[in-house]
């Protein structure tokens, strides 16, 4: 008896070492003018357990008129409804920025940045402090006068306080840097880094910056967030899937040398390349009509669609002859791809796993159940 018991623990003990160390923090981008959460959004949310957000704050491009960066296309409102992750502001910046941008344009680039992500977190607290008001329930004594005059000033200064109190823990910069421009954006990145005493500041590294780091240099930055996806341009007409392909993926992580603690992004999304006599017409990111239609669209290989009469997609004219490229990462090309991934980049409770991007539409496409298990396979 008393070695059946030993066994039995000795099975129960072996099982559990073999489980894993780890749960990685589940992130998603999210990179629309506006975050206004319904009750869907909130759903998925919870489904997922989605721990934490990148979202896209603003852009920097050059304006050729006024020969300085400047921002745009601000997001407009974020309102989270029920959900409350962690959100990261992300900050595009055009590769022609740092291209042009003086030394002196750069300091002051810095500066504008911090201020406009400080009064983008107050306008983000002014509407948690808005909801926050709404929901005081007030005592049945509230309206003697006492009472009134204290719970309404503490109120009151409470969520004023929350309006100001803008405490992001991390500012990630998005930039396809290139050997010629990475000197003037080191120096910029050097320089958000004043703008945020009290957060980390993260770069996206793309795969060919992570594969070449000796040519494209290693951000002065807390961490990267590793771009596992876009690969080859889209408007290559031999190209297969410009999203990625595990092969492709290989090609770019071969070593685990790089000197950046690294967080990782990977593909969630599809869309349909249009080409007209092999000659690249446009991306349709909303492409249901097509893809329901077989009469009018007709299978020529494994991706590709020839379409055998004109058709008005959204606002996009199409023509009876239009080859489409269908593109699309499948479950076991993700599969793999994990799997290269954890093969040369530690992955701890640290790292954020993070899917581009957060839309019902790919959310629902892929599956929660689908999803949870890429996020599980970390």
């Amino acid at each position: 008896m008393k070695n059946i018991v030993f066994v039995l623990l000795f099975v129960v003990l072996s099982s559990g070492s073999c489980e894993k160390e780890h749960e990685v923090i589940r992130s998603f981008c999210y990179w629309k003018t506006d975050l206004n959460f319904e009750k869907e959004d909130d759903s998925l949310i919870r489904n997922l357990n989605v721990q934490h957000m990148y979202v896209r704050f603003f852009d920097v491009d050059w304006n050729p008129y006024a020969k300085e960066p400047l921002p745009v296309a601000t997001i407009r409102d974020i309102r989270l409804n029920e959900s409350n992750p962690e959100i990261t502001p992300s900050i595009f910046i055009t590769n022609e920025v740092v291209l042009q941008a003086n030394k002196k344009q750069l300091d002051s680039l810095a500066v504008r940045i911090a201020k406009r992500v400080q009064q983008i977190g107050v306008n983000i607290n002014e509407t948690k402090a808005d909801k926050i008001a709404n929901a005081i329930v007030y005592p049945k004594d509230y309206y003697k006068q006492e009472n009134y005059k204290r719970i309404n000033y503490d109120s009151v200064k409470a969520i004023e306080l929350a309006k100001l109190k803008v405490d992001f823990k991390e500012i990630l910069i998005d930039c396809d840097w290139t050997e010629k421009s990475k000197n003037s954006y080191f120096y910029l990145l050097q320089q958000i880094k004043k703008g945020f005493s009290t957060a980390q500041v993260s770069a996206t590294i793309r795969l060919w910056q992570y594969k070449y780091a000796s040519k494209a240099g290693i951000p002065p930055v807390d961490k990267g967030l590793l771009m596992c996806y876009n690969l080859t341009k889209p408007e290559d007409f031999s190209t297969k899937n410009s999203i990625g392909t595990s092969e492709e993926l290989a090609q770019y992580i071969t070593h685990d040398q790089y000197k950046l603690k690294l967080d990782i992004a990977l593909p969630l999304y599809s869309w349909a390349v249009v080409f007209r006599g092999n000659k690249f017409k446009g991306i349709l990111s909303d492409y249901d009509q097509l893809r329901n239609d077989t009469i009018k669209l007709k299978k020529s290989s494994d991706s590709k669609y020839v379409l055998q009469d004109d058709i008005l997609v959204g606002q996009t004219y199409l023509r009876n002859g239009d080859e489409i490229r269908i593109e699309k990462i499948s479950e076991d090309e993700l599969e793999k791809m994990i799997s290269i991934i954890k093969s040369k980049i530690k992955i701890d409770n640290q790292t954020k796993v993070t899917f581009f991007s957060f839309d019902k539409k790919y959310i629902n496409d892929y599956g929660t159940e689908n999803i949870s298990n890429y996020y599980a396979r970390f």
